[in-house]
């Protein structure tokens, strides 16, 4: 029953990710159809096609590996500056420029010189481009708060999950009592697990993480709390110490290894699946932003460690990078695990929904081949050529990204050899969640 369950979860995520690279290349597709583009393909995947339609002037398809997708416009890149399309050069470097270009034209039919790519101006490219990656973002957000709204998230609550037996400083390494400790506050005021903290001297609480601030912030005080206990309300007076704690992210989190004295009263919040407001989501979904935004700087970084855990006997982190077969395996680790069925399936979209947010951010990466290199290019252009007009010179003309085509060989290159890293290291040494 497990391995049909983790079959059924890796279809599920692999049936997700192909939603969300149709779901990308239709944003390309219908911009580019909207400004008057021809575009001959509409794929979903790569190699051998197994299924294709054409329908007006486009072929509408999906390839055997679904790996990623794409769509075909006329005229990617302007001609040679001789106005040639056709070309050849000894050069290993001209040829790939001129290799681009051919294929940017080799669709090309009578009437299209109106219906090319790069005669589009600069902001219709820019939309174009930029539509895809915002698909993707568009579906990541509508997931994430769709499932934090009507699902919940597990999160830390006010209920008490324990209550410690004496104080502690935060730096040391050590869980048990020794002799000499002081009692915790929170054990000396009569706090029981299970008890749900309802109101802060007088102030209804309704997270932890508010809870967490309000204790912090009120060191050598004596404070009131009003507890749910068995169905019925009990108001306890607890004297807060000043004790080293853990610092805090400022979410109801720590950041850890590092440490700050303030308001300490001694218990350990139980977690919950817990419905989030829009507000609270929308919060949620800024930190996500920003964890993406920080976890792609931080990507070379992590090459070491993940080759270590490929080829070596290093340790796979939690935050290690992962591909496409690490998070379909994750998948199918989601359907196999003993938690309720909804919880299942919103782990389910949230990885989905986390793929869709890689994706926006990864193709935003100013470098060609990918869709910000040519959204770049598109803005460089805009700036000289206005730039020109200002200065009263002759137009420049289109920017021709031809040229910086064995730049994105290289670009390329690099994540073609970082993908089979990252696959080496699924495969061998695979994330794993419990």
């Amino acid at each position: 029953m497990t391995t049909l369950m983790m079959i059924l979860g890796i279809v599920v995520f692999v049936v997700g990710l192909l939603i969300s690279i149709a779901w990308h290349e239709l944003g390309h597709l219908s911009t580019a159809k909207l400004f008057g583009i021809r575009v001959p393909q509409y794929m979903v995947g790569f190699g051998p096609t197994i299924f294709s339609r054409r329908k007006g002037d486009t072929e509408y398809g999906i390839k055997a590996i679904p790996l990623g997708g794409y769509i075909r416009m006329i005229g990617m890149f302007p001609p040679g500056p001789d106005g040639r399309i056709e070309a050849r050069s000894t050069s290993p470097f001209r040829g790939m420029i001129e290799d681009a270009r051919s294929a940017a034209f080799e669709e090309l039919k009578p009437g299209d010189e109106n219906r090319l790519f790069y005669t589009r101006k600069p902001w219709k490219r820019v939309i174009v481009m930029f539509a895809g990656p915002f698909m993707n973002l568009i579906l990541a957000v509508a997931i994430f708060l769709g499932v934090m709204m009507t699902f919940g998230i597990q999160t830390q609550t006010t209920t008490v999950g324990k209550v410690s037996d004496c104080v502690i400083q935060g730096s040391e390494n050590r869980t048990k009592c020794a002799a000499g400790d002081e009692a915790a506050p929170a054990k000396a005021a009569g706090l029981q697990g299970g008890d749900k903290i309802l109101a802060f001297n007088g102030e209804a609480i309704t997270d932890w993480s508010a809870l967490q601030s309000d204790i912090r912030a009120n060191p050598g005080k004596d404070v009131t709390l009003t507890v749910e206990r068995k169905g019925e309300q009990v108001d306890l007076t607890a004297h807060l110490i000043k004790n080293q704690v853990s610092k805090s992210d400022g979410d109801g989190g720590y950041v850890e290894g590092q440490y700050v004295y303030a308001g300490f009263l001694g218990f350990t919040p139980a977690t919950g699946i817990v419905e989030q407001s829009f507000g609270q989501s929308v919060d949620r979904m800024g930190d996500m932003m920003q964890n993406g935004v920080e976890s792609l700087i931080a990507l070379p970084s992590k090459v070491p460690a993940l080759w270590d855990a490929a080829f070596g006997d290093g340790p796979r982190e939690a935050d290690s990078p992962m591909g496409v077969v690490g998070a379909a395996r994750i998948g199918g680790d989601v359907f196999t695990l003993d938690i309720p069925a909804s919880q299942q399936v919103a782990m389910m979209l949230f990885l989905v929904a986390g793929f869709n947010l890689s994706l926006f951010l990864f193709n935003m990466l100013p470098l060609l081949p990918l869709d910000g290199g040519h959204i770049a290019g598109a803005l460089w252009e805009s700036l000289r050529r206005n730039l020109a007009k200002v200065l009263r010179r002759p137009d420049p003309g289109p920017f021709d990204v031809a040229k910086l085509m064995p730049v994105a060989y290289v670009v390329a290159s690099v994540f073609i050899c970082f993908t089979i890293l990252v696959l080496i290291a699924d495969v061998v040494n695979p994330v794993k969640i419990s």
